[in-house]
């Protein structure tokens, strides 16, 4: 199996890296800060080889009750959470509106045996809908909007969902997962664990190297 594993920063492309431990076959690559930038990315990236699976990968806020900070999240669905049209009657997503849909769909295998595989190791992990937005979630509200609209919502991000759209139109399975810095709401810098999270994607990289064998 040929593995490329998509994360948004050097930092986190370095945490994963140490956590596949030179693994021949990964490839890690960057996919740039939000939607647009990640699907270019990865679609320029499968244009020139082929993979087996397409991994989106890296920190990102978890919504409070669902996935605390210092935990791991495995999507189960990735989902375009802010991608429609807000109307006087509320929000309406692309799905709603008819124009196609917001929900790529996991390799639900995979998401179940790297669960799996992460609570024997002893990883605080969580498995449901991680959330793709353009704009990071900074208040209460949005938190709350967001938490109704995607019900069970564990974790939020911003380039899963460009990722898996780009693997997706290769027919090629895909996964997201998201160690937790942040809770999703009011941005307190003071709160955040980067470093945590960035421990937990590493440990949580050497798992994918042992479900992947």
């Amino acid at each position: 199996m040929r593995v490329l594993v998509m994360t948004a920063v050097e930092v986190e492309r370095e945490a994963v890296r140490r956590g596949l431990n030179g693994d021949s076959r990964f490839d890690v690559k960057l996919a740039g800060v939000g939607p647009i930038a990640a699907a270019v990315h990865t679609a320029t990236v499968l244009a020139a080889a082929d993979y087996d699976l397409v991994v989106s990968a890296g920190i990102g806020g978890g919504f409070v009750g669902q996935a605390e900070v210092g935990s791991l999240v495995v999507a189960n669905e990735i989902i375009a959470a802010d991608l429609g049209v807000q109307t006087l009657e509320g929000f309406s997503s692309l799905d709603e509106m008819g124009f196609g849909s917001t929900r790529v769909q996991v390799s639900s295998n995979l998401a179940a045996r790297l669960t799996d595989a992460m609570h024997t190791a002893g990883l605080q992990v969580h498995i449901g809908p991680v959330i793709t937005v353009s704009t990071a979630t900074g208040t209460a509200a949005t938190a709350s909007e967001l938490a109704a609209r995607v019900p069970g919502a564990a974790a939020e991000a911003m380039e899963g969902y460009g990722v898996a759209s780009a693997a997706h139109s290769r027919g090629i399975p895909v996964l997201e997962i998201r160690a937790i810095s942040n809770a999703v709401g009011p941005r307190d810098r003071d709160a955040w664990r980067i470093g945590d999270a960035l421990k937990a994607l590493e440990a949580a990289s050497s798992v994918i190297v042992e479900v992947l064998v």
